[in-house]
Order: C-alpha cells, then structure tokens, then sequence
C-alpha cells in the first residue's frame, strides 16, 4: 500500500470512527469500536481488526451493517465485513476469495487431521459435565452440583415439569428416548435451570461414558461464532452431533446465524433419536427471534410449562431451606418466619432463597434472633419491589410497538432514523425501571444489543423526562398500562 493510499485510508478510517461514536454514543463507542483497526479495503470488502477473538466475534455478529453504514457515507460500493484477531500487533491474514466462498470444506480437512483443534484453541471456559470417551473436548457451560433432583422442591406449579425431567433423565440412562424434544417454559427464577442441571447431573452420575452437553444460548451462539471465525464449523456441527444429551437453557437469547444452526443440529439430533431438553421464559411461538422452522420444531415436541408458585409450594420452598440452614449452622427458623416469608415474597424460588440467606446473615452479624420483626425489617424492599404486577420485557415491546406505531421488529433492529429509536430508548427504559432483568439481559433482548448501549438509553430517556413534562407524562401513562 502506497504512502498516499495509506493516508487515505487513515483519514476515512478517522471519519468513520467519529460517525460510528456519533451514532452509538461514547460508552458504546469506547467498549466495542475504540480498539478496531482498519487493516485494507478491497473491492467490496472492509478488513478490520480487533485484539481479542471475543471483540472480533462480537463485532462481526452484532454491528456488522452499522459499521458498514458509516463507510457507505465514502464508499457506496462497500457491501462486506471481516474482523480478524491482531496477534503481536499483526492482524490476521484476510481469507483469500475460496476461503469466504467454501469455510466448510476448509473446516472439514482441518478438522479430519485434528478434530479436537477448536479445543486447543478455546478460551478458558467452564468445563462441560461429561465430555464422554471419545476425546471430544469442546468446553459447555458450567453444571451446578446443588441443583440435583433430591434438592429440587415440587408442588402443583412444577410438578408435570418435574416428573418429566425425571423421566427424561431415566431414560438417558437407559439407552431411550421418550419425549423430543423437550421445551420446559416459565418466567424468570422458577426452576426450569435447575431441572436442566439435575437431569445432566442424574444422567452423568449414573452413566459417566454419556456424552451430555449443558449449553446456555450464550454459550451457543459464541461457539458458533468461533467456529465460523476459524473455519471450523463443520467441525462444530460434527461435535454436537455425537452429543447423547443435548439441553440449552435461555434458549430466548438464542438469534441470528446461531438460531439457525441450531434449527439445523435440532433436525439432525431428532433424526438420530438423541435427546434434546430446551428451556426459555416463553413458549416457542413467542419465541420471535427465531425462524419459523425452529419454532415449530420445538412447539411439535413435549412443551411443558411452569406456572407461578403457589402459597404451599412457596411454603415448602422456605421450609427445606430453612431445614438446609439448621443442618448447616444449628439455626432454628421459627414457623411463624417461614409462614410470613412464604406469603410476603410471591414472586419466584431465588427470591425465596435471598430471603432465607439475608435473614441468615442479619443474624450473623447482629446477632439478633430469626422472628417476624426482624424479618419484617430485613426484607422490605425486596417485598416494595415484588408488590408490583411483574413486567415481562415482551410486554413492553408490545405496548410500545402499539402506542408510537411502530412494528415491534423494528425495535430489534439495526434502524437509526429518529421514529425508531426514541421508541426503542423508551422500551429499554421501561424494561429497566419495570423487570428485573439486568442490563446485559435487557440487552440481548433488544436484537443483541449490548450493556452500554441500554445504559445510555435510559439514562438519556431519564434525562428527556426532566426536560420534556409532556414525555415524562407519556411514559407514565405507559407504565400505569403495563403495571394495571
């Protein structure tokens, strides 16, 4: 590259960094784009590149046609993007045309001559339950050894959900498939994680040669991302297809390229009579960020829903806690606690949990018996906070979409013109002020935005409801909606 060409390319790399910072804010702009470098342009093609696989991945899923709207500004003719990792200061070499146009048959003669490759060059990350004998060695998520079926608390709400994870677990163990797939559904904190590490835990105890994979969409989606990034993706779909256990938790993350393969690996683990167990916090038809095929797969299996808990399960909840915390620490919790905690926290299992764990410490550090004052003391905002009608993040979406008249899947997209994203600001600042979800989760929730970018949402809504009463009163209305 010529010294006039390099300085061109500078000065446009400059232009598009201040548009990219205009457009997503210096918060966005300084976690995801300060540390990209412009490598080359040819033909049609950008080439950039990042110091970590992460950044490269995150980028190239996530803000792929925004950066390659700020070079259209210069260069129209600019239709593609390729992030690659610097290593010692030196970027990668940018795939040669047969490489973009064939990466599976790449990844195929790689990974017959090692096909543990991806393994080797993985990020240190949670090692899966049973990777089984074969040698595979792709890490899945972590499993919680708590979280077995013995400490798992059924009642009316949980029960169908209960004694199908148990069979589906039996079976495993027996060579057989009863019900596939399985879609285990409910709000936030009741179970349906749990179930999924008790049936990998039952499983892999009983029979440690099972090649079982526990993989939340998060963890999915990054190895797809890195497969494809590395030409390995054949290679990854070949992996999950040895898999005798398959379960995918928070499977409402799942988006993009990543939904789509796992459509893909869903179809061949049914076909090979494999197990598959889903869990997510609405039913497959909810499930927009999905393709249709996808959804029906799921909604064509068993999908088995778990309902709010009731004052007995709640009770029983408290009570084999309470009874875990004596064994523990000889601490006694009075009935008369564990009748009040099971009536004031009505939302969901963890919140049950913290309350027994805070009372827990308040005694500890004060010393002061476990009674209903002081329980009553320790545990008031988290019941302030639960009082309210809880707001599903689809709810918002919904009214949102219904009050400014935009359609919801525009509120997930990449669109920037000003009647998308105020609307798309006010949501996100609804989903913060009125769920529970963290920024991250409202995040990804929001087309797979990140933490940064939710962040700066609402605080500039906050900002445009101290300067505008006539907005400020708008949103009100809109919360009253959502919480009657």
């Amino acid at each position: 590259m010529s010294d006039s060409s390099s300085e061109t390319q500078r000065d446009l790399w400059t232009r598009v960094r201040a548009r990219l910072k205009t457009a997503v804010g210096e918060d966005v702009f300084a976690s995801w784009f300060a540390r990209l470098e412009l490598e080359e342009l040819v033909d049609d093609l950008v080439h950039l590149s990042a110091p970590t696989r992460f950044l490269c991945s995150w980028v190239q899923s996530h803000y792929a046609d925004r950066i390659l709207e700020a070079f259209r500004n210069d260069l129209p003719e600019i239709a593609r993007l390729q992030v690659t990792m610097r290593i010692n200061g030196q970027a990668r070499p940018r795939l040669s045309p047969a490489a973009e146009a064939a990466p599976e048959a790449a990844s195929q003669t790689a990974n017959s001559a090692a096909p543990a490759a991806m393994a080797v060059a993985a990020p240190a990350m949670p090692r899966l339950v049973r990777d089984g004998a074969r040698g595979d060695a792709l890490s899945g998520s972590a499993i919680d050894p708590r979280m077995t079926f013995d400490s798992f608390v059924a009642g009316s709400a949980n029960e169908m959900a209960f004694g199908v994870a148990k069979q589906i677990a039996n079976a495993a163990i027996n060579n057989a498939v009863t019900f596939n797939p399985v879609y285990i559904h409910s709000t936030v904190g009741l179970g349906k994680s749990h179930l999924l590490n008790a049936i990998a835990h039952s499983v892999s105890q009983a029979d440690p040669s099972k090649n079982i994979v526990y993989l939340t969409a998060d963890h999915f989606m990054y190895h797809f991302i890195t497969a494809v990034q590395r030409q390995s993706a054949l290679g990854f779909k070949e992996w999950l297809r040895r898999v005798d256990l398959l379960l995918i938790d928070d499977m409402q993350f799942l988006q993009g390229k990543s939904a789509t393969e796992f459509g893909h690996t869903l179809g061949t683990l049914l076909t090979g009579a494999k197990q598959v167990v889903v869990a997510g916090d609405a039913p497959p038809r909810d499930l927009e960020m999905l393709d249709e095929r996808v959804r029906s797969r799921l909604s064509g299996g068993l999908v088995v829903p778990i309902s709010t808990f009731d004052l007995e399960l709640r009770r029983d909840i408290v009570q084999r806690r309470a009874e875990q915390v004596n064994a523990r620490f000889g601490m006694q919790f009075p009935n008369a606690v564990i009748e009040y905690i099971a009536r004031a926290v009505v939302s969901h299992g963890r919140d049950l949990d913290g309350a027994v764990n805070r009372l827990v410490a308040a005694n500890q550090l004060t010393g002061e018996l476990i009674t209903v004052p002081l329980a009553e003391k320790t545990l008031a905002d988290l019941i302030r906070f639960r009082d309210a009608k809880r707001v599903r993040i689809e709810d918002i979406l919904k009214a949102v979409s219904r009050h400014y008249k935009v359609p919801r899947n525009e509120l997930l997209s990449a669109r920037r013109s000003r009647d998308v994203v105020r609307p798309r600001q006010i949501a996100m600042y609804l989903a913060k002020a009125l769920t529970a979800r963290s920024l991250p989760e409202i995040g990804r929730r929001f087309g797979g935005r990140d933490h940064t970018t939710v962040l700066h949402s609402v605080r500039k809504v906050e900002q445009m409801i101290k300067d505008d009463v006539e907005l400020g009163q708008e949103i009100e209305l809109l919360k009253r909606m959502l919480e009657d």
